[in-house]
């Protein structure tokens, strides 16, 4: 039995269209950035150059992808 609680037809025009930032979101996009730039120096700074660092990076980019969706997505 499907989740009725779940709407695809809304997950998918929400995921899959252009969301045009306001104000509010670009500072929130902004402020996100500095802090994962910051940290993302911080594993650089404190590890050393490996396989394991460039996965602590990625994964880092990765949260901040995720992150800006969530304030496309919701503001």
């Amino acid at each position: 039995m499907a989740d009725k609680t779940f709407d695809i037809d809304k997950f998918i025009d929400t995921a899959f269209r252009y969301h045009a930032p306001n104000e509010d979101q670009i500072k929130k996009y902004e402020e996100i950035r500095t802090a994962a730039r910051e940290f993302a120096r911080l594993i650089a700074k404190h590890t050393a150059q490996s396989g394991e660092q460039m996965l602590a990076l990625r994964e880092l980019e990765t949260a901040v992808m995720w992150a800006n969706a969530a304030i496309a997505f919701h503001g």
